[in-house]
């Protein structure tokens, strides 16, 4: 019997709550899930910013969690296809605040969209964050 992989991609900078029960939740759907942290220069090119912490720093905290049998690299969003394949995504995972923007790969996986941990999202921590340090 062949196990069922789950892939899901993301930046998780400032790893939180909401991060881990994402992949908690997405871990779910499979046998094994693999993560794709997003690069420092593909995060640069989507918010015209980069993380905090640094992608090496990312992939070791994500793949410390108990669930997550393995990380890799995300470097555009043109290469999705090619990361699914790659990695024989049986289930392909993504937050709600991305439905329907990945229901081209329903032809080689299943597409799960998850609703959102309803707690404080990286960038209103980074806002708290600038605000103490401003006080």
């Amino acid at each position: 019997m062949s196990q069922k992989t789950v892939v899901t991609f993301g930046t998780f900078d400032l790893f939180h709550y909401g991060h881990l029960k994402i992949l908690e939740r997405a871990a779910a759907y499979g046998d094994r899930l693999i993560v794709g942290i997003s690069s420092d220069q593909f995060n640069f090119e989507k918010k015209k910013k980069y993380p905090v912490f640094s992608e090496g720093h990312r992939m070791e905290i994500v793949s410390a969690i108990r669930y997550v049998e393995g990380v890799f690299l995300e470097e555009s969003f043109e290469k999705k296809r090619e990361y699914l394949v790659e990695h024989q995504a049986d289930v392909f995972v993504m937050g709600d605040d991305w439905r329907g923007k990945f229901d081209e790969f329903k032809d080689i996986c299943e597409v799960v969209y998850l609703e959102r941990t309803p707690e404080l999202s990286t960038t209103e921590y980074k806002s708290i964050i600038r605000n103490l340090l401003d006080s």
